[in-house]
């Protein structure tokens, strides 16, 4: 067999190298777990502060996972161990020191929303969770490959605003039936009030029932009170279980958590990713949902990362962020976990408690599957109506009345995302109110955008650059001078074009100056606009000219063939003095006038410091001085 020269295999393997480290440098991904560099600098007191936050966490995260299994409908072993292995996994790729994985009231309502608007497809809905965990994480994983991290910083605050408002309305209101014992009734916000309403009008609730989570929130609020470090939900929920343990509850009526699902303690099993033909089958109907997921786990990450790195200093790369959040749904498909995502709750409590590096989350979870071993037979008394009322409370509190007030009244589009967001949410599926509220914030933003500000400019008695307040005021009627400002992107450029188009068509203009010193983001549908208003000027004898464009604008129209097409002589780059490059497209437009047989005398004016231009190679603005230095 042939080999290759040691120093021809040497230069391969040097130029792969490079490649990858021209990838990695590309991606701003770190090609080892952020995790192992803390611990390159790691010490005792670093790792006191963790565990002692990674304690609180898990305390914190125990209750929490249990009721998100009663919304969800999803065995509580397998939510407990979206925050064991999910939590572990995100907290090795993440780069922030104190966001923290696991279930989460957005994720567990749109799992319960989507397994019960799917048909049956041979899955039971374990099995459509974990089909869903893992497109949910290929999607996220893809996204920070593709360093499409940025991206979430076009999706408008309303809307996250106006869905975690209907997620807390939700939430809360789904628990109405389990807090007065009566079977849940499915749909959106109305119908499952609509329901509960008829079985308290029909006197059809128990009252153990309401007693046991009344008792539970006063409970909690007791607790609250005692001190702010004391567990609140997690005491109170203990409490209760010890209490109801002796007490017939199956003879009272009132369901328990081990009717939802028996908890026990076990370790995280591998069972492979979810790849048999039932799951394959299963993917199309679920694509739709996924993604939707996937992208408000993009959101709640980027956004909780955001504000932890902006309390504690720390840099933030949103991209390795996307990394880890799918390594931990991946992680959880093959662990037979829930999907899951950043949690703010836990994430809060996390940096609240001393936390100082990602340890804090990993020893979080390693906590949690300890604690499983101690506390899954008592958990397993826990009366729903009690788990009900403490899901009460979370959604409530997820209600944020300023952020609803900026939001309201900041601006009428703002107002507009925020309502049709909230009533999506109530009348539809919570994917397809987030595809509403993304449409919708977007929309208005074209049309925003799409609307740039052409203004008639001319000279005034002073010789000053000035808006023109009607076409008759215009010193020289064969010469109209446009102010172009806003974005011309594609959204702006039929607009554009009309305007410009329109106002050239007036009688007696014979040449127009576009005036694009405020002018931005051109791209090809713009310059295609540009191209055929100089077309439609030339056939009819008449005259474009360009001023002020900035080295972005002159780039594009350089490459496209546009500048060509137009004429360098007829294209004037901005300067130093703000108004030079008029002044240079007035003389242009005057010897064109003169080409053409026009003889009137010009008397153009234009503001611009001679006294401090003989001084200066290129011209700067300056102030005002008589009206003759400014004479052409």
């Amino acid at each position: 067999m042939a080999t290759l020269p040691t120093d021809h295999a040497t230069r391969v393997l040097n130029q792969a190298g490079g490649v990858l480290s021209d990838a990695v440098d590309y991606l701003r991904l770190d090609p080892i777990p952020p995790v192992l560099r803390e611990l390159k600098r790691y010490t005792r007191p670093l790792l006191r502060a963790d565990l002692l936050a990674g304690a609180t966490v898990a305390l914190v995260s125990i209750p929490q996972a249990v009721g998100f299994a009663l919304i969800a409908g999803l065995p509580p072993e397998m939510v407990i161990m979206s925050v064991v292995v999910g939590g572990f996994l995100a907290a090795l790729f993440t780069t922030s020191h104190h966001l923290v994985f696991g279930p989460t009231n957005s994720i567990s309502l749109l799992m319960a929303s989507a397994i019960a608007s799917l048909p049956a497809m041979g899955l039971t809905a374990p099995g459509l969770a974990l089909v869903m965990a893992f497109l949910i994480g290929f999607f996220q994983l893809v996204a920070g490959f593709a360093k499409l991290g940025k991206l979430t910083q076009f999706v408008s605050r309303s809307v996250i605003i106006g869905y975690g408002t209907a997620i807390g309305i939700l939430l809360a209101v789904g628990q109405l039936p389990n807090l007065i014992g009566v079977e849940s009734t499915r749909g959106n916000l109305f119908a499952s009030l609509e329901g509960t309403a008829r079985h308290v009008w029909s006197l059809e609730f128990n009252p153990y029932s309401i007693a046991i989570g009344v008792v539970t929130l006063l409970l909690f609020q007791a607790l609250e009170r005692l001190s702010r470090w004391v567990p609140a939900e997690l005491l109170g929920l203990v409490l209760v279980s010890l209490f109801t343990r002796w007490v017939g509850l199956d003879a009272l009526g009132v369901r328990t958590i081990a009717g939802e699902g028996e908890l026990a303690g076990s370790l995280p099993s591998f069972i492979g990713l979810p790849f048999g033909d039932a799951s394959v089958s299963a993917v199309p109907a679920l694509m739709g949902t996924a993604l939707a997921i996937a992208l408000l786990g993009m959101l709640e990450a980027i956004a909780i990362g955001k504000t932890l790195a902006a309390r504690s200093g720390q840099a933030f790369n949103p991209n390795q962020e996307l990394m880890a959040m799918g390594m931990a749904n991946v992680g959880c498909a093959a662990f037979g976990a829930m999907p899951g995502s950043a949690s703010f709750a836990r994430s809060a409590t996390n940096i609240q408690s001393g936390a100082r590096t990602q340890v804090a989350a990993l020893a979080s979870s390693l906590i949690v599957l300890a604690a499983l071993f101690l506390v899954a037979p008592l958990i397993n008394y826990l009366p729903v109506p009690a788990l009900a009322a403490h899901l009460m409370r979370i959604g409530l509190k997820m209600i944020n009345r300023e952020q609803l007030r900026i939001a309201w009244r900041a601006t009428r589009s703002d107002a507009i995302v925020l309502a049709v967001t909230l009533v999506s949410a109530f009348l539809f599926k919570l994917d397809a109110a987030i595809y509403i509220g993304l449409g919708l914030s977007l929309a208005l933003f074209l049309n925003k955008a799409s609307a740039p500000s052409l203004v008639e400019y001319g000279f005034n008695a002073e010789g000053q650059l000035a808006q023109l307040e009607a076409p008759t005021d215009r010193g020289d009627a064969a010469i109209s001078i446009v102010h172009v400002e806003g974005e011309l992107f594609f959204g702006a450029a039929d607009l554009f074009q009309d305007q410009v188009s329109h106002l050239a068509q007036q009688s007696g203009i014979r040449v127009v100056i576009l005036r694009m010193k405020n002018a931005r983001h051109l791209d090809a549908t713009s310059v295609l606009s540009l191209l055929q208003l100089h077309e439609s000027l030339t056939k009819s004898g008449r005259h474009l000219l360009i001023s002020g464009i900035n080295p972005d604008v002159e780039r594009v129209l350089r490459r496209s063939g546009a500048l060509k097409t137009i004429g360098a002589d007829n294209i004037f780059p901005a300067e130093a003095n703000l108004t030079l490059s008029t002044k240079k497209a007035l003389q242009r437009a005057k010897k064109l006038l003169a080409a053409d047989g026009s003889t009137a005398k010009p008397d153009v004016r234009i503001f611009y410091d001679r006294s401090r231009a003989e001084n200066q190679s290129t011209p700067a603005a300056g102030p005002a001085g008589h009206v003759d230095d400014y004479m052409i």
